[in-house]
């Protein structure tokens, strides 16, 4: 069976047992070909803008002898993907904004899945704030640690959250902050860190907008220790 890196093994794990699944922007298509070679779903949909990626997708569908459980498609987000296709939604790999805007354009087809599993890269606290407001709600979370780099990916259904979180909640995921997640903690231990040392080279400065740049600092810096203080109550 295909191994996956963390990341995406952080992705397939939130895929629960179904019929059908669909994986937008696929790229070599390693999830479906996980998840069909587990047998945690019959069939998937894996779905691409490029064509290039697609056809790395198939190359690894060939590999596996999956060429019947699995179908590629050419889509820009959920364009070649029908309403209530599929039960779960993948949507891993790219920019927080550009996976606002598939939801956005595809909301009919994101709705009629029974669950949407989302990886957003960045703009974090954007992202859990537009499902919010689009009557999504986030039902598990977790984040990952790989090269370098931080990567939550959270378990979406639709209909409205029950409370509202607050800054800091969407800043940093409220289930990572009630779980008291040690990857989310030691992403916030870094960026305090990080944040620190830019504002003591910041403070030998008195320009305008290197003041700016401080307050931001200290905002930030604020919001982390905000953080952080849930990790020993």
């Amino acid at each position: 069976m295909i191994r996956l890196s963390k990341r995406l093994q952080s992705v397939a794990d939130f895929v629960e047992p179904c019929e059908t699944m669909a994986d937008v922007g696929t790229d070599h298509g390693y999830i479906p070909v996980y998840l069909v070679g587990c047998q945690r779903v019959k069939k998937a949909i894996a779905l691409d803008v490029n064509r290039g990626p697609l056809l790395r997708a198939q190359e690894h569908i060939l590999q596996h002898d999956m060429k019947d459980c699995i179908e590629t498609r050419q889509s820009d987000g959920f364009a070649a993907l029908r309403p209530g296709e599929a039960e779960t939604i993948v949507i891993a790999g790219m920019g927080g904004a550009l996976m606002m805007r598939i939801l956005d354009q595809g909301e009919e087809k994101a709705r009629a899945a029974e669950r949407l599993v989302l990886q957003p890269q960045s703009e974090w606290m954007a992202f859990r704030r537009f499902l919010y407001e689009n009557q999504y709600q986030i039902t598990a979370e977790d984040m990952v640690y790989e090269d370098g780099k931080y990567y939550p990916v959270m378990a979406v259904s639709s209909g409205q959250a029950k409370e509202k979180d607050s800054r800091i909640q969407w800043k940093y995921g409220s289930l990572l902050l009630a779980r008291r997640h040690p990857v989310l903690e030691q992403y916030l231990r870094k960026q305090q860190q990080q944040k620190r040392k830019i504002l003591q080279n910041l403070e030998q400065y008195a320009k305008q907008n290197v003041k700016e740049r401080t307050k931001e600092l200290v905002q930030e810096l604020e919001d982390i220790e905000t953080a952080l203080q849930m990790f020993k109550n």
